[in-house]
């Protein structure tokens, strides 16, 4: 059996063991609690706070809308795909900037009995996770801090355009656990990239995310994803407002040159790394 929801959260105060999951009150035994918001999911960063800046509830509309339309299908594929080949039953999975959970989702409809926890710091987008994903645990958190989940409890973390911190990505995950990482080619979205303002792609991000994972995850599996989406011009706005560009979303030109909507290159490596001891 997997551990319970109960033996795996940590309060973010003082490290004890959250207790409560499946109610409206996650509490340690110090005393420390957290109240589960209207929608389900439970603010950890409560009077903490983030340096950084969460996706606004119009950047994670944009991305509902957009990933509704199946544009990404093959990519949350790969990723489900990756995660089945290396887990067994009843896995644990951790997504760890889960945005509104699309990919969690499609790797819980193939593992049906995982225990899911996503992770975010928008409470926008866990707002549609816990909806989502009701049996799970959907906790607004910064990843670049300690993670609210205990030692080696992990089968699998996601990390789908997300930060990534490797160590503490390492803490959690069980021996010989995973970590799927996906990140965009240099080539993804270059028929809309400047039209909308949106930022340049690395050309060894792939590279760089396995660098820094060395000696933390050796990598098992590589696989680039690529196809052509056909975009509407509200897709193409859609898929630059969900992205970094959504926070300026002012300087995002609403009327580039595409009344027929256009062809648009999507471009991916999906990476699974297995935890070193």
């Amino acid at each position: 059996m997997p551990p319970s929801f109960d033996e795996m959260l940590l309060c973010p105060v003082c490290s004890a063991n959250l207790r409560g999951s499946g109610t409206r009150r996650l509490e340690c035994g110090a005393g420390h609690r957290f109240d589960a918001a209207r929608q389900g999911y439970f603010n950890l960063l409560s009077g903490r706070g983030t340096g950084f800046t969460p996706d606004s509830a119009a950047m994670v509309q944009a991305r509902i809308d957009f990933l509704a339309r199946g544009h990404y299908q093959p990519l949350a594929d790969t990723v489900a795909e990756a995660v089945v080949a290396h887990v067994g039953r009843e896995p644990v999975i951790l997504d760890a900037g889960a945005g509104t959970g699309y990919y969690l989702d499609s790797v819980l409809r193939r593992t049906h009995a995982a225990r899911p926890i996503a992770l975010d710091i928008s409470k926008f987008a866990l707002r549609r996770v816990a909806k989502a994903i009701p049996d799970g645990v959907s906790l607004v958190w910064d990843v670049w801090r300690t993670l609210p989940v205990a030692d080696q409890c992990v089968d699998a973390t996601l990390n789908v355009f997300a930060p990534r911190n490797g160590p503490e990505f390492h803490r959690v995950t069980r021996a010989g656990g995973i970590l799927v990482v996906a990140t965009p080619l240099p080539g993804h979205l270059r028929e809309i990239r400047e039209a909308f303002s949106m930022l340049g792609i690395r050309q060894d991000k792939a590279a760089d995310v396995a660098q820094g994972l060395d000696g933390l995850f050796e990598r098992q599996a590589l696989a680039r994803v690529e196809f052509t989406m056909n975009l509407t011009p509200g897709d193409a706005l859609n898929v630059a407002l969900m992205g970094p560009a959504g926070h300026h979303a002012e300087r995002v030109a609403r009327q580039p040159d595409l009344h027929d909507g256009v062809a648009v290159t999507a471009a991916f490596t999906v990476q699974t790394f297995r935890r070193k001891a």
